[in-house]
């Protein structure tokens, strides 16, 4: 049995436990998903999603209950959607903490401010996807072995990295479990 983590310190938690549920349901597999709340909570699972929100605000509670160690010490896979991706990144555009998992720079913010969120099919791994894009960022360089998966009016949206998966939209607030099953395959490999 795997168990799936949903970071739970602040942003869309109970869509990516949701859709993570139904996910593995789906797929008929052995797996436990879980809110994770501190670092003993993170030690317990196989890999983590972190979802959207305030990234800095994710960041610093992340350093205060260790959990961010636990991460980067233990290496978890990680998928992480909009802030979930600046929090990925070793470098941003704003002074923050992030977990440096994957040798990219994201802009946050890139596609404007709230106001300015949308919605767009994208092409994401061979594969049409329907895209939510909230204050959502966008990775401006990656650094040698990041897998570019998808781009979007010539800004990257979507990465990979060894088991780590970084997307600037938010896939738990649609109907399609394609990009949360992508992840979990992609634990398993790693896990085994």
């Amino acid at each position: 049995m795997i168990r799936i983590g949903i970071l739970d310190l602040q942003g869309d938690v109970s869509e990516h436990l949701d859709m993570t549920r139904r996910t593995v349901e789906k797929m008929g597999i052995d797996a436990e998903v879980v809110r994770v709340r501190t670092a003993d909570e993170a030690s317990s699972v196989d890999a983590i999603i972190i979802s959207g929100g305030e990234s800095t605000v994710i960041g610093r509670l992340m350093e205060e209950t260790g959990i961010k160690d636990v991460i980067v010490q233990e290496r978890k896979p990680v998928m992480g959607t909009c802030a979930g991706m600046v929090l990925l990144a070793d470098e941003t555009d704003y002074q923050q903490p992030l977990l440096g998992l994957i040798d990219m720079k994201v802009k946050r913010n890139a596609f404007g401010r709230q106001r300015d969120s949308f919605e767009d099919e994208i092409d994401i791994l061979g594969r049409k996807f329907h895209g939510i894009f909230i204050r959502a960022p966008a990775v401006l360089e990656v650094g040698e072995g990041v897998e570019v998966l998808s781009e979007l009016d010539d800004m990257i949206i979507a990465v990979k990295d060894g088991c780590n998966l970084a997307l600037a939209f938010h896939p738990e607030l649609g109907e399609d479990t394609w990009l949360h099953e992508y992840f979990i395959k992609e634990v398993l490999n790693c896990v085994e």
